[in-house]
């Protein structure tokens, strides 16, 4: 991708570089708020939401510094599986192939060892991050030094072919790695921000009715990343992917194995204010026609967090007794904010505006929970 059409995407100007209807900067915004790194900005006071066509520089140079950082103290090192012909022996022998090419009589031997390398996975993925970071960019100096670092890694010898996303985990780190653990974060970033622009015209979007999956899995994520930074320092404790439990009295031998489980989204608790609040995500329209109006709710959501809600009365939980239930769909300009309440639950529908300011869906995320309280 050429620096013009990285500049076309990241313009300011309303209608240029959209995924459907979302503009890039919003999925931009979202893989933040999904990602470890939004944490460590928070903390910094740096307001993201003000202006999210940066994000990509953002994230450049926290990735850039990172990998100097590690230069610096030296790059991990790991074990990479080697065969070879040798003239001693090292590791294990071949023997089909030492006998296969008669080595012996030459004084060689195949060998299969394992050999320490700065050739690893990860350092491979870095480099990648930082070469495709690199286009997306909008400060020239910025885009040189993504791609001098990633020289410079080659020079050293991490030269192998850049492993997929999925090969490189960013949770599994020990005493003697743990300084890589930022650095491969904000290289998960970096390649995930490149996504979007990869895919601009290549996908028809039109939300909230077509949906794919690695967005509906990003929103879900981003959603639950955004209140558990934000609400975790104002006495808000947020769990997500949280599995709860029916309240069972008396149960067939059989029933464990077909009874469905109960995993939310994310679950809001505040003991202070003594509020729970159930937020279950979807990635579709929140209405849908009906068979004698125009529109309706979906009758399985509301059936889903009404099931959450009541299993958990009666479990000596204070907080279970009345919490409240939100569905939160994404949308591009028509918003629903409506609420009943069901034996003495509130249940909220509402709509989060993916076409918005990047302010906006700051501010729109935090409403919905105070109108909740409010009513």
């Amino acid at each position: 991708m050429t620096l013009a059409a990285a500049n076309l995407i990241s313009n300011a100007h309303e209608g240029i570089g959209r995924i459907g209807r979302i503009p890039v900067r919003n999925l931009w915004l979202l893989m933040l708020y999904a990602s470890n790194l939004f944490r460590a900005l928070e903390k910094a006071k740096i307001a993201v939401e003000e202006n999210p066509d940066d994000i990509p520089d953002l994230v450049a140079e926290i990735l850039c510094r990172k990998v100097e950082h590690r230069i610096q103290r030296n790059l991990s090192y790991g074990y990479q599986s080697r065969v070879a012909v040798l003239g001693r022996v090292r590791g294990r022998i071949d023997l089909l192939n030492t006998e296969r090419h008669q080595l012996l009589d030459r004084g060689k031997v195949a060998c299969r060892f394992d050999e320490l390398t700065i050739d690893t996975p990860r350092n491979r993925f870095v480099r990648g991050a930082l070469e495709e970071i690199s286009k997306i960019v909008l400060r020239g100096a910025l885009a040189h030094r993504c791609r001098s670092l990633a020289a410079s890694l080659r020079r050293m010898g991490v030269t192998g072919e850049r492993p997929r996303s999925g090969e490189v985990s960013i949770n599994r780190f020990g005493r003697h790695d743990a300084e890589d653990q930022p650095m491969v974060t904000a290289a998960h970033l970096a390649f995930n921000l490149a996504l979007p622009t990869e895919s601009v015209g290549a996908k028809h979007l039109s939300l909230p009715d077509r949906e794919i999956t690695w967005i509906r899995k990003l929103y879900e994520k981003g959603i639950a990343g955004f209140y558990d930074v934000v609400l975790s320092q104002k006495g808000w404790r947020v769990d997500a992917g949280k599995t709860i439990c029916w309240s069972i009295k008396n149960k067939s031998p059989g029933i464990d194995k077909i009874l469905p489980s109960m995993r939310t989204d994310i679950i809001l608790d505040n003991s202070d204010a003594g509020r729970r609040i159930v937020i279950d995500t979807k990635f579709n329209s929140v209405v849908t026609r009906g068979w004698y109006r125009e529109e309706t709710l979906r009758s399985g959501y509301v059936y889903q967090i009404y099931a959450y809600l009541r299993s958990q009365e009666g479990n000596g939980d204070l907080l279970a007794e009345h919490a409240s239930g939100l569905l939160l769909h994404p949308s591009v300009g028509d918003m629903v904010n409506e609420a009943v309440v069901i034996q003495n639950h509130e249940i909220r529908f509402a709509t989060v505006d993916l076409g918005a300011t990047a302010k906006e869906i700051r501010e729109h995320l935090l409403r919905v929970l105070e109108v909740s309280h409010a009513n």
